[in-house]
């Protein structure tokens, strides 16, 4: 009876070495993640927005619900950010396809898209060009912020506006312009507006 006795606290003797053993190698690992997630200059694995892609010179086309091409995004690089799903355009351009209206062409030194593509903030030397065609006169639009809803074909700022349309020149602060109704909105500003030729 004694030496089965033996034989069972010597097998729990290993068995508590091991268990020790293991719990001593996962707070060193917790440890050692805490401690880099802290450095700075080291790797940081808490990371919580880091690129999941990056995408050289590319060009995205967003479909309507008839299955036609809506519009064009473009740019020298994206970068895509999977915690909030945003993404980070460098050197955008956009082109709406939309062949009811003339179609206006977007260019700015950033874009940043948020909201599942239903928003793109543009920022830096913003410039918008639509051409003319049957009613619509050329309009070209300067400004240095512009926040563009592609789904509704609507661009809007609250800065300063630099505006041509035809002849006439406008400058304001602030802007709400609607290319699917062909609706203009303006801030305070003037408008030079040149007289009549005979």
């Amino acid at each position: 009876m004694a030496p089965a006795n033996y034989k069972r606290t010597a097998h729990r003797g290993k068995l508590l070495a091991l268990m020790l053993t293991g719990l001593f190698c996962v707070f060193g690992s917790f440890w050692l993640v805490q401690i880099m997630g802290r450095d700075d200059n080291g790797p940081n694995l808490n990371a919580g927005n880091a690129p999941d892609y990056i995408v050289e010179n590319f060009s995205f086309v967003r479909m309507a619900e008839t299955g036609k091409p809506r519009y064009v995004i473009s740019g020298e690089r994206l970068t895509h950010r999977p915690a909030d799903n945003s993404s980070v355009i460098d050197k955008p351009v956009m082109q709406g396809l939309n062949t009811e209206h003339p179609p206006m062409t977007t260019t700015a030194e950033r874009a940043l898209v948020t909201q599942n593509q239903s928003q793109v903030d543009l920022v830096g030397n913003v410039d918008i060009r639509r051409p003319g065609s049957g009613k619509a006169q050329p309009m070209h639009i300067q400004t240095e912020a512009l926040t563009f809803l592609p789904d509704e074909d609507i661009a809007k700022t609250d800065k300063p506006v630099q505006m041509t349309l035809g002849d006439a020149t406008m400058n304001g602060i602030g802007m709400v312009a609607n290319n699917a109704t062909q609706q203009l909105q303006v801030g305070r500003g003037h408008l030079n507006y040149p007289p009549r030729q005979r």
